[in-house]
């Protein structure tokens, strides 16, 4: 093995050759030196286990694909395909270009983030959303944090800790990448009390389970999962009729946050942030970038005593919003006060979109194809965590493929292209669905299509 590991080439000999050397252009010598240190020591115990020795050509090739890597700035865009409006794994929510002006003067520019103009002294920066969250809500005060899950570990801290707040077990839910509600409650200092069973929990559940030491009911909206079948929940407006009857605090976690009413445009019913307000809930929690469709943030409305207290505690610190989503925030929220979601935040158009148009639309992409493509009936979902098990009719674009694993293929190479293509695979067939992707970008998925066909037509016998 000594034998082999000298045959490792030094950092100087590896950083001489002209393929890396290249690369101090644009980068420092301490960069490119700790890629190829990187590269080396993770070779050594390679070859101490048995592996061959690369040669001189496959390390340099390995550090200059890691320097390549670092031109790479992502995440980098891609045209969503799928279906899914809110996908997870492709940053949920795109932007209107109003909240995307925002930002980038909010980036790009000095502003009176914490400044009182008026008086020239400190102020806060919640100032500039909270009129905004309190119009649209109905609600006394809000704030904003960086998320929903430190939205109500913040709450529970100041408002629960070492008290109990008592859930139902059948909305203990679990959110992306595993996190779990009651992990996060425990977090806070609360001491979690489950009532009821997983399909069934009445109101008596939480009035036995309350004692001198309870802080807290707890409601969470199952918005990721449905439930069917031989259910029972407790209403909002029970559950606050309980709660203050004893003098506790009742607290709402909507999850996705939605203002306007999804029956409308043909979904199930998604609960409303302002119903949750007008119920009585003391204070209400949910996403900036789901439903609502704007930057990533936590949103809390309720009672100004409680909104007070929360931003006093010095948890508040820690999961504050910075000024980029404030001002995405703000932008998307006038959306709603000026009547203009539907035509203005991309989540919503997708989800007004008519038939008739996602129609035209893939008869352009299918014609455009030559034969190679059929336009079907299919189904667009929200995805996000939000409206599970309801869809919106849509029209697909199937690319049919007669071999197994050929599907795969085509949509590995729609991935690879410059921006990549994602869509779905069913039955030997990748669909794509325009509701998902702006007209605006039309050329460029045609232009994709077209490149990856073309490909495909050369590589065959």
């Amino acid at each position: 093995m000594e034998s082999k590991l000298r045959g490792l080439p030094s950092i100087d000999r590896l950083l001489s050759d002209p393929r890396i050397k290249k690369f101090e252009e644009a980068y420092s010598h301490s960069a490119i030196t700790s890629l190829a240190r990187q590269y080396l020591n993770e070779v050594r115990p390679l070859i101490s286990s048995g592996n061959p020795c690369p040669s001189f050509d496959q390390m340099i090739e390995a550090v200059y694909a890691r320097a390549q890597a670092l031109q790479q700035v992502g995440p980098s865009p891609v045209l969503n395909a799928t279906g899914v409006i809110l996908h997870t794994n492709l940053g949920r929510a795109p932007l209107s270009q109003e909240a995307m002006t925002a930002m980038r003067l909010a980036a790009t520019e000095y502003s009176n983030l914490e400044l009182e103009l008026d008086s020239g002294k400190r102020g806060s920066r919640q100032i500039h959303i909270q009129s905004l969250l309190c119009q649209v809500a109905g609600a006394e005060a809000a704030m904003a944090v960086n998320n929903n899950a430190s939205g109500v570990l913040l709450a529970l801290a100041a408002l629960a800790k070492s008290k109990e707040v008592i859930i139902s077990r059948g909305e203990e839910v679990e959110i992306g990448g595993g996190f779990r509600l009651p992990k996060i409650i425990r977090q806070s200092g609360a001491k979690l009390v489950e009532v009821g069973t997983t399909n069934r929990t009445y109101s008596t559940d939480y009035e036995e389970a309350i004692t001198t030491r309870t802080a807290a009911l707890l409601k969470v909206h199952s918005s990721n999962f449905e439930m069917l079948g031989f259910t029972q929940d407790v209403s909002l407006t029970e559950l606050v009729q309980l709660g203050h009857q004893y003098d506790l605090l009742v607290l709402h976690d909507l999850g996705s946050g939605c203002l306007l009413d999804t029956t409308k445009f043909g979904l199930a019913y998604e609960p409303m942030v302002q119903e949750s307000i007008a119920a009585g809930m003391d204070l209400a929690f949910f996403s900036g970038d789901k439903l609502l469709g704007g930057p990533q943030a936590g949103i809390i409305v309720g009672r100004k005593s409680l909104i007070d207290k929360l931003a006093r505690h010095p948890l508040a610190r820690a999961v504050r919003i910075d000024k980029i989503r404030l001002a995405g925030l703000a932008a998307t929220l006038l959306h709603y006060l000026k009547d203009e979601a539907t035509g203005k935040i991309p989540v919503w158009k997708m989800i007004a979109t008519p038939l008739e148009a996602i129609g035209e639309r893939s008869q352009k992409w299918t014609n455009s194809l030559n034969g190679l493509a059929t336009v079907i009936d299919g189904e667009s979902t929200v995805g996000g965590g939000s409206l599970p098990g309801s869809t919106l009719p849509t029209k697909l674009v199937a690319i049919k493929r007669k071999t197994g694993g050929a599907a795969e293929k085509l949509a590995r190479s729609l991935r690879s292209q410059q921006p990549p293509v994602l869509g779905r695979i069913d039955k030997n067939a990748v669909l794509l669905d325009p509701r998902t992707i702006s007209p605006n970008d039309d050329m460029a998925l045609l232009h994709a299509l077209s490149k990856v066909m073309v490909d495909e037509h050369s590589q065959k016998p």
